[in-house]
């Protein structure tokens, strides 16, 4: 077993372990520490704890110190100056006329180096815009091109949940999200209504995915043939995923029969529980299944086409490596 901390940079993003050595830090506590951008200011995520050696990659970093006041401050001024910094980048992009947008700022805590970030819709020459901005801070440059992703997670905001977004919150990283969530979890596949404000599908599909998949794994499916504990065949007409109810229509001559049925009650073959994607499993989609190709696609909704749509961007920004890639390792 090995003592760690765990150490975030910024208001949201990933969280990075450290060696505590013998100091007492609490959760929310400020620490200087040393990274491979130099030495940080960041604020300690749950405190000092034990994990197995396996769990995390070794040698850790260890903690310079407990945060002074003077080392608050000096991260105060950090702040104060990435605004003006912000100021005078936007400045220095309009006058070289790039089309770009500027996201954030972010000064190192020793203030060695300043980094920009921004999105754009395709690659931009900044050469010239850092030996501009290089000239005027007198410090190394970074501009950093991030996704809409990103964005977003820097930006903050309100979800229509009412709530503030994960990304900005609490999320650490980003994880691939599907249109198959949705439909898993019965939910509209309107994109207005599965899409958060970044205008990509929203990251909290995942989060009940395993859960929904289990309990659908469980049931039968709408069309399925099932029998009652007293003989009788009937049809699935709906499911309840979360309470785990059946309705069956009964035929009875002329005559149909609706009755709700825990799915305890009824004897069926359930569905095979999805497995995981493996890598490179695209190559091996259509063996053991040679007519795949003859089989002509079926008809999708406007919506449908839409939602293809908004995974095919995120499969392209996640394949150039802009949508979700988490900040350079600090230890």
């Amino acid at each position: 077993m090995v003592k760690i901390i765990g150490v975030r940079f910024r208001d949201a993003g990933k969280v990075y372990y450290f060696d505590p050595k013998s100091f007492e830090i609490s959760a929310g506590g400020h620490v200087i520490v040393e990274t491979s951008r130099g030495v940080e200011y960041g604020t300690a995520v749950g405190g000092v704890r034990e994990v197995a050696d396996d769990k995390v990659v070794q040698p850790l970093k260890e903690v310079i110190r407990i945060a002074t006041e003077e080392d608050d401050a000096r991260a105060q001024r950090n702040r104060e100056r990435e605004k003006e910094a912000m100021r005078l980048c936007r400045e220095k992009i309009q006058k070289h006329g790039l089309e770009m947008k500027l996201i954030d700022a972010e000064y190192t805590f020793d203030n060695s180096k300043i980094l920009f970030y921004f999105t754009a819709d395709g690659r931009i020459d900044f050469r010239e815009l850092v030996k501009d901005l290089a000239s005027v801070f007198r410090t190394r440059i970074e501009l950093r091109q991030v996704g809409v992703r990103d964005e977003t997670r820097l930006l903050g905001g309100i979800g229509i949940c009412g709530r503030e977004l994960c990304c900005h919150s609490f999320l650490p990283e980003f994880e691939p999200v599907s249109i198959r969530m949705a439909k898993e979890q019965n939910l509209s596949l309107n994109p207005t209504k599965i899409s958060g404000i970044c205008g990509r599908l929203m990251c909290c599909l995942k989060n009940e995915e395993d859960t929904y998949e289990y309990l659908n794994s469980r049931l039968p499916g709408q069309g399925d043939t099932v029998t009652t504990a007293d003989g009788r065949k009937g049809v699935v007409q709906n499911v309840n995923v979360l309470r785990q109810r059946v309705k069956v229509i009964f035929e009875e001559g002329e005559e149909k029969e609706l009755e709700e049925f825990d799915v305890a009650d009824l004897q069926f073959h359930p569905r095979r529980r999805r497995e995981k994607p493996q890598k490179n499993s695209h190559k091996n989609k259509d063996k053991g299944n040679g007519n795949a190709r003859n089989h002509a696609p079926e008809a999708e909704t406007e919506e449908e086409k839409e939602l293809r749509e908004l995974e095919a961007l995120d499969h392209k920004d996640s394949k150039s490596g802009s949508e979700g890639k988490p900040r350079p390792r600090r230890n």
